[in-house]
């Protein structure tokens, strides 16, 4: 049976690491767990760790980080379905918005609650997702800044996240300006401008960003210690946090090309035939995980002789090529994860998950 392993220790290093480097800079930050996809026991090892912040998506991962520990503060970082306001008041102490009427809704409901809600307006900075217009940010302020039960506390922007498009000093530098022209119009204190995510963080290495950037929300990073300009590993970070390991049920050794007429299989492709292969034959492992646990392209063999052939809904075939390299049926072959990968697996009822 398949399963996904946490490893506590490099889990560990690579939030130290962080810590060191936002506490160096004098930058507040928080870590968004949308990840774990609500598993109790993997958000309590983040939160063990002594993450004093917890960003998430889902209101259902909140109401467990609560659970956990009430003192956190949790932050809801994308903009509230009406249908769901009255838990995000209930389970967020801040919400990102970028709607005046579902800020309105906020602050009707945080006045039934008897609570003060905190807010992140989220500014449009040209990755096209959630965001106010640049042009609309004063009306927009003025606005919100009357209405009860509401306290802005930032201004922010995601990057990276829809289009592809890369933080830059500029971008944040506008960001940050934003802020002040706010700060100035309104006579009010904004205290975060939260810019940065993990895509940002290689700036931050390269000494790049602008000071005014005083608040990160990161995942990606501290999951797998990824650069997201170069893709490699950043210097100092552990980038196998996760493990997932799947069982072989099946390996003959078979021709490399199929017998028959080809058509779509039913994820919809239609196999592309090298002319080299017809007459070969390779060693096929059947492992026991499949597309409904996982795309393939976001898995990675640690074994990097291993070639994945392909996968239907439950099971995935890998190539071991002449030789079986000593593996035989109820072997454990073990991959690292890419981020889309590992939140796939994680939202898995199949996969057990473990912490090492």
């Amino acid at each position: 049976m398949a399963f996904l392993e946490l490893y506590k220790d490099r889990l560990k290093h690579n939030y130290q690491y962080l810590g060191r480097l936002f506490e160096e800079r004098d930058i507040q930050w928080g870590v968004v767990t949308k990840l774990l996809c609500g598993n109790r026991n993997y958000i309590k090892e983040v939160i063990d760790l002594g993450a004093e912040e917890i960003h998430d998506s889902r209101i259902s991962n909140l109401k467990v980080v609560k659970s956990i520990n009430k003192g956190i503060q949790t932050v809801y970082i994308k903009p509230p379905a009406k249908r769901s306001i009255p838990s995000v008041v209930k389970y967020a102490d801040v919400s990102f918005n970028t709607s005046y009427t579902t800020i309105k809704m906020l602050s009707e409901e945080a006045q039934k609650q008897g609570k003060k809600h905190k807010i992140i307006i989220m500014i449009e900075m040209g990755d096209l997702r959630e965001g106010v217009l640049g042009e609309n940010v004063i009306d927009f302020y003025e606005r919100v800044f009357e209405l009860p039960s509401i306290d802005v506390i930032g201004i922010g922007t995601n990057l990276n996240c829809l289009h592809g498009v890369m933080p830059s000093q500029d971008k944040l530098i506008q960001l940050s300006l934003y802020k002040q022209l706010i700060e100035a119009k309104f006579d009010r204190k904004i205290p975060w401008v939260s810019g940065g995510t993990s895509v940002t963080i290689p700036l931050l290495l390269k000494k790049m960003r602008p000071m005014g950037i005083n608040h990160f929300r990161v995942g990606e990073i501290l999951f797998f210690g990824l650069n997201l300009f170069t893709m490699k590993t950043v210097k100092g970070m552990k980038d196998d946090v996760f493990k997932l390991y799947a069982e072989i049920i099946e390996l003959y050794e078979k021709p490399k090309v199929p017998t028959g007429e080809l058509a779509e299989n039913p994820s919809g492709e239609v196999m592309q035939i090298r002319e080299e292969d017809y007459g070969k034959m390779s060693y096929r492992a059947i492992i026991d995980i499949g597309l409904l646990d996982i795309s393939p392209e976001f898995l990675i063999p640690d074994d990097d002789k291993i070639e994945i052939t392909g996968a239907s809904s439950d099971m995935l075939v890998i190539d071991l090529g002449k030789t079986r390299r000593n593996y035989t049926v109820g072997d454990l072959v073990s991959f690292k994860l890419r981020y889309m990968g590992a939140l796939s697996i994680l939202n898995s009822n199949y996969i057990d998950k473990k912490i090492i």
